[in-house]
């Protein structure tokens, strides 16, 4: 059903009333309620009707949706003005989930990403949108989580050819250059940054070397458009061959170093049972195998890891960055200190566990998420066997799969069969006797089925 009365909001350009339909404008002259932010209401001042009550929504987006219900409550009209296309990236979206999706109606205008394209004379069909335009959090950190700003940037950079930047006043062209650089992807792309669009000081800035860009300021607002000049490399996602890796070779060792082996590895990965979007902690991480791979494996997830021996941290962190990952968050220190910082997972590993293995089995079985698993690789028979005994107290669903690989070897002119060490892959996941929801039951249940 159609409503009589809906808040329209209303996309605008830096042009101000040129910019709209006479549709639009003859909408916003007639509103008793006229809401936006600061620079919109001046730059639309002279076409507001001087009954009309105007509210500043900077810094009170949550504010807006009362306001329209108070206007719709008094019989009144209202208009929210929004920057460029409202349902992209914009308010529109965030006030239909508010209100209702009668009680709002969208009269937009073109993007200025889509502006900015038009300017370059590119197609951008194929284009990703990020938008940047969140709270400050400071500059980009190789490793940083989930929650910074420019994470969602971070990570397209690595799955797309071209990206259409929404940037805000902290998150610069100048930052997005920086970002760039430090994901050691500075010569892969191309900048191009538009300023003050449809303004008399509007100006583009084309191919622009990040490494250039990192040092400049730019006029605001702008966007920043994003365009690979190296060809997009498509990485093996997981079972890497050992040798892919940088590695501890303690003495004794023989020709092997401190990592999960190749075969190990691809088990384990496998009875994760990750996801696209998966959550998962690594726990004594060690050359960092096994976290690395699975942050390829989840490109919309994020991966915690944690290594105490300061050796092994600096060789995980020298394949992390060889890897190039953005969804990888190495941390040195000794588990359990810190992982109460970390998010739920939905899987985790435990490599190595520094001596406190049975609490950290008790802690990442009351912290798995719905459905999440728990795999633990051991070489020990007393570490399998400690193991076991603290996944029998949690009342834990688990099994024991002892895996042992023989690899060819050359002798003379033939080929032999030489053994590697066997390793046992224990996989748990939380019990119907402990604080787990009915629906991870009933999947532990279809697990124990198959």
């Amino acid at each position: 059903m159609t409503d009589p009365q809906p808040c329209r909001v209303i996309g605008v350009l830096d042009d101000g009333a040129a910019s709209l339909s006479l549709t639009a404008l003859a909408l916003l002259r007639r509103a008793d309620w006229v809401i936006g932010g600061a620079r919109t209401l001046a730059l639309l001042e002279d076409d507001i009707a001087p009954h009309a009550q105007r509210r500043d929504l900077t810094g009170q987006l949550s504010a807006v949706p009362g306001w329209i219900a108070a206007a719709r409550e008094a019989g009144q009209t209202s208009v929210v003005l929004a920057t460029g296309d409202p349902l992209c990236h914009g308010i529109a979206s965030y006030l239909a989930s508010r209100l209702c999706i009668e009680a709002v109606e969208v009269l937009p205008n073109l993007s200025t990403v889509q502006l900015a394209c038009a300017r370059l004379g590119l197609a951008w069909q194929d284009a990703r949108i990020v938008s940047v335009h969140s709270k400050d959090a400071g500059e980009w950190r190789v490793g940083a989580e989930p929650g910074h700003g420019l994470y969602a940037l971070a990570q397209s950079l690595r799955q797309h050819d071209r990206l259409l930047v929404l940037t805000s006043p902290d998150n610069t062209p100048g930052r997005i250059a920086r970002l760039i650089v430090a994901e050691g992807l500075g010569d892969d792309f191309q900048m191009a940054v538009a300023e003050r669009l449809c303004t008399p000081d509007e100006r583009v800035v084309a191919e622009l070397s990040p490494h250039d860009a990192a040092q400049q300021t730019f006029a605001g607002p702008n966007v920043v458009v994003l365009v690979r000049s190296q060809v997009r490399p498509q990485p093996v996602r997981m079972g890497l061959a050992d040798s892919a890796y940088h590695q501890r070779q303690p003495k004794g060792l023989g020709d092997g170093g401190l990592i999960t082996k190749q075969e190990v590895r691809a088990v384990s990965l496998a009875r994760m049972q990750l996801r696209a979007d998966s959550r998962v902690w690594d726990i004594g991480a060690g050359s960092g195998s096994v976290g690395l791979e699975a942050a390829r494996l989840c490109p919309q997830g994020h991966v915690w890891a944690i290594e105490k021996n300061e050796a092994d941290f600096a060789i995980a962190g020298q394949n992390a960055r060889a890897f190039g990952v953005s969804n990888h968050t190495l941390v040195h220190g000794k588990a359990p200190e810190g992982l109460d910082a970390w998010p739920d997972p939905d899987a985790v590993f435990i490599g190595g566990s520094g001596g406190e293995l049975q609490e950290l089995i008790a802690l990442c079985l009351r912290r798995l998420r719905t459905g999440g698993w728990l795999v633990m690789n051991f070489v020990t028979l007393e570490n399998l066997a400690s193991a076991t005994q603290a996944l029998q107290a949690q009342g834990a669903v688990w099994d024991v799969l002892q895996l042992q690989a023989a690899r060819s070897k050359p002798i003379l002119h033939m080929h032999r069969m030489a053994a590697e060490n066997p390793v046992w892959i224990v996989c748990a996941q939380r019990g119907e006797g402990s604080a787990m929801p009915a629906a991870s039951a009933v999947q532990t249940a279809q697990g124990e089925a198959a």
